[in-house]
């Protein structure tokens, strides 16, 4: 993804370690940024031995966040140890960062992570996609916001289609065929305008919560039928990848 200019290098001058890769996060990767949008980048860094092994060790993670022309631009990456330590866990967020197809930053390191990830997704990888679809209604019922509303359905059919895949897909228009038939309108509003409300002929409040639990209700049942196994496969993988890196 090409940045606004200047941008990569701000983002370079302030962080201190060298990237294994660097990808874009956010409403650009799930297919509704607004003009206004935050630009997220998030990545994974290299902490040098002598960072590691020492009694003063290097930041596991950084975090940038500046003004850059009007669009805010928030970074976060984390070392490449700690990184894979969430990609074991449940934690569908990282598995979209390291096949995000915003790619910003890449390297070999980077094309290893993405070759295990099919080894590295379960069916547990559904209990974040639920947890996080609630918070987000939870956040759209108090605030009438259609950001949040919108993450809540990206959220669920990202689940679904995961479980019933094992890919990783964050992008909400090419996931909106499997949600309501008003999702592209949704969209289109979003892009509009970054914290605006419903659009006009929107579904009201019975009929969105409706659909979420609709939703809700088919990522459980496809997690109960999914293929995918309880635990990661490729454990040791990984950690082989992280010794190597460490010695360089």
């Amino acid at each position: 993804m090409r940045l606004p200019e200047g941008m990569l290098d701000r983002f370079a001058a302030d962080h201190p370690w060298p990237r294994a890769f660097l990808t874009v996060s956010g409403a650009h990767l799930y297919g509704f940024p607004s003009e206004d949008s935050d630009i997220d980048l998030r990545g994974v860094h290299l902490l040098p031995l002598e960072e590691i092994v020492g009694l003063e060790t290097g930041e596991e993670t950084v975090t940038l966040m500046w003004d850059h022309g009007g669009v805010e631009a928030d970074a976060v990456t984390h070392d490449l140890a700690k990184f894979c330590t969430l990609l074991l866990r449940r934690n569908g967020y990282v598995l979209e960062q390291v096949m995000s197809p915003l790619v910003v930053a890449t390297s070999e390191v980077h094309d290893e992570l993405k070759a295990l990830v099919p080894g590295l997704v379960t069916s547990n990888h559904a209990h974040h996609y639920l947890g996080f679809a609630r918070s987000q209604w939870t956040l759209f019922e108090r605030s009438r916001e259609l950001k949040p509303l919108l993450y809540t359905f990206r959220v669920l059919l990202t689940g679904i289609h995961l479980m019933r895949t094992g890919e990783v897909e964050a992008g909400l228009t090419r996931l909106a065929g499997g949600g309501p038939p008003y999702l592209p309108e949704l969209i289109e509003a979003k892009r509009a305008a970054e914290h605006g409300g419903l659009p006009d002929g929107a579904p009201g409040l019975p009929r969105l919560r409706d659909d979420v639990a609709a939703l809700t209700a088919r990522l459980e049942d496809e997690r109960g039928r999914s293929c995918l196994p309880e635990f990661p496969a490729d454990r040791r993988a990984l950690h082989d990848l992280v010794v190597r890196a460490r010695l360089g």
